[in-house]
């Protein structure tokens, strides 16, 4: 545990589980390091883990009848990421979950959290917040790209994700806004001129 210093952070100040019982808690998830553009999850699959990113980043996506990619989520370190339709109702995916960089995952088996309120009860409150919160973003999301101009979702996209721009291609981040390349590339130029320059 005390290499991986995400998880240990995460439930211990997040979910505020003792310091000192953080090591049963490894007996529900696995470690895993996987190579960039490694496949976690494809459809067709059923999903039976929900993945930490301890270090990495990881993208939750779909491809339609035409060939065409669209991003879900972006998952950086301290995420979870997973197909919750796949995992809860034992349902075939849908979606693809890859490695953008090299990465070191953490499989949580599809018992983890209701382990850790069995032995931890405390964790109830701040597990459900998380739930919610997460609920909240997905809801936000689909109101952005019914709603929001483009240039609207990619402010929201460079508050969500601060350190993403650097890290992916342009392609990838029109994916996950709905937009064309071609159509990013005018809203940059168009913040450029108003002197908005993003980290």
């Amino acid at each position: 545990m005390d290499s991986l210093h995400n998880i240990t952070t995460y439930l211990s100040e997040i979910l505020e589980v003792p310091k000192d019982l953080l090591d049963p808690c490894s007996e529900n998830y696995t470690f895993k390091k996987v190579s960039k553009n490694h496949i976690l999850l494809q459809p067709g699959d059923i999903c039976r883990e929900t993945f930490f990113v301890e270090k990495g980043l990881l993208r939750m996506y779909s491809i339609d009848k035409n060939g065409k990619e669209h991003i879900i989520q972006f998952a950086p370190e301290t995420w979870l990421i997973s197909d919750r339709s796949s995992l809860y109702f034992n349902e075939k995916s849908k979606y693809y979950i890859e490695a953008v960089e090299e990465s070191e995952v953490l499989l949580l088996n599809n018992h983890f959290f209701t382990n850790m309120i069995e032995k931890f009860p405390q964790t109830a409150e701040n597990n459900d917040l998380l739930l919610q919160k997460h609920i909240r973003n997905l809801q936000n999301r689909v109101n952005s790209l019914l709603a929001d101009t483009a240039e609207e979702r990619y402010m929201t996209f460079i508050k969500m994700y601060p350190d993403i721009l650097q890290r992916v291609p342009q392609w990838m981040v029109a994916s996950y806004l709905g937009i064309t390349p071609e159509s990013l590339s005018r809203v940059r130029k168009e913040l450029a001129r108003k002197n908005f320059l993003p980290n």
